[in-house]
């Protein structure tokens, strides 16, 4: 299990390299409403003769002849990676093709990008011939993709830079990455900026705080048998619950690279004093009242005590390494330590974040965010 002291002493190190806004004085309640901040603008038009080499995600130096103009996103996983990258009001004019990033039903990217239907938009599997058709001057890849997709397309002397997203300390790095690609580092530091605050306001306030054991779920019912995950030690999910200030109870078993398999039985050993379910593709909302109405659900201590809840979601579920993971950890503080965050107003913060992010209004998330709410959300 990662110690919190650690994740909290590394956090502090990325704030401070990061210039990062300082946290509010300490008699000052968590999460005060959100003051409204301008939209984001994008970054002076660059001389076309300039110049310009990355170092990306996996530590290669890139030269690019000028900023690029023509940027192909592509590969698995697309949706996290094109959010981050829609965070720079350049993106839209840049990007002339992505692969699929939709969730389920949702697709942010298609709601917010007006000219998204002008776009190439290449399937799951596009191999290197279908990307270089597009003749983009840049490739946008996560690091996982590099060897079966990066490395062909790299072949034919396609520039391509490699992201992650996976964690709040890659967050920091990887919008830097993205700063450079649209030549706005300032969009990109207030990006960074906003995520930073918000984690550092959370580790002040649980920093004392006692910590509850949680126990963080996925659904899946995909196959017709339903099953219960547990994530890695090191994504992004269990690192939520620590910085929230709960302890993880699956830290000492025996974990996957990828999502492992729980049995009801082992739920039940771990007798968590918190459940929150995690569902991509069914409603969540749904899944728990399932949850609630069957016997075994019921005699866990969680449930009867009122602790097993919903993972919220809207496009797409909080939970995840996609922008929306500050959303989730500011909820998932809120009900590990609800005395803690007296004036936590979760959809003020979810407005605030649409808006400080995506410089999207309040008449925009009433009419097309809010009602895809999901999850235990007000």
């Amino acid at each position: 299990m990662i110690n919190r002291s650690v994740t909290f002493a590394l956090l502090a190190a990325l704030f401070v390299a990061a210039c990062a806004a300082p946290p509010p004085a300490a008699q000052q309640p968590a999460f005060a409403p959100t003051q409204a901040n301008p939209a984001p603008t994008e970054a002076p038009t660059p001389t076309p003769q300039a110049g310009l080499t990355i170092t990306d995600a996996l530590g290669r130096e890139v030269a690019l002849p000028a900023l690029p103009q023509r940027i192909v996103l592509t590969g698995r996983a697309l949706f996290m990676v094109a959010d981050a990258v829609y965070t720079f009001p350049e993106a839209g004019k840049r990007i002339i093709g992505m692969g699929q990033t939709a969730q389920g039903s949702g697709n942010f990217v298609k709601l917010i990008d007006p000219d998204y239907g002008s776009k190439a938009v290449l399937e799951r599997d596009a191999g290197a011939e279908q990307v270089a058709a597009l003749k983009p001057d840049l490739v946008i890849l996560k690091s996982t993709a590099a060897e079966a997709t990066g490395k062909p397309i790299e072949a034919l002397n396609i520039p391509v830079i490699y992201v992650d997203f996976e964690t709040p300390e890659q967050y920091v790095r990887d919008l830097t990455i993205l700063g450079q690609v649209f030549g706005n580092p300032t969009r990109a530091q207030a990006v960074i900026d906003f995520y930073q605050r918000k984690v550092a306001q959370i580790e002040q306030a649980v920093a004392d705080a006692p910590r509850p054991r949680a126990l963080l779920l996925y659904y899946n019912d995909r196959d017709g048998n339903i099953a219960f995950n547990v994530p890695p030690l090191n994504w992004i999910q269990t690192r939520m619950v620590q910085i929230a200030g709960g302890q993880p109870v699956w830290s000492d078993a025996k974990l996957g690279k990828g999502w492992t398999q729980v049995t009801l039985e082992q739920i039940a050993a771990w007798d968590a004093d918190f459940i929150f379910i995690v569902s991509y593709f069914k409603n969540p909302s749904e899944v728990v009242s399932a949850l609630k109405a069957d016997p075994n659900w019921q005699a866990l201590r969680a449930t009867r005590e009122g602790r097993l809840f919903a993972f919220p979601a809207d496009l797409y579920s909080w939970d995840q390494p996609d922008t929306r993971w500050i959303l989730g950890l500011t909820w998932l503080a809120g009900r590990l330590h609800p005395e803690r965050f007296p004036n936590l107003d979760i959809e003020a913060e979810a407005k605030a974040f649409y808006r400080e992010l995506y410089g999207l209004d309040e008449a925009f998330f009433i009419a097309q965010i809010r009602p895809t709410f999901q999850g235990d959300l007000p």
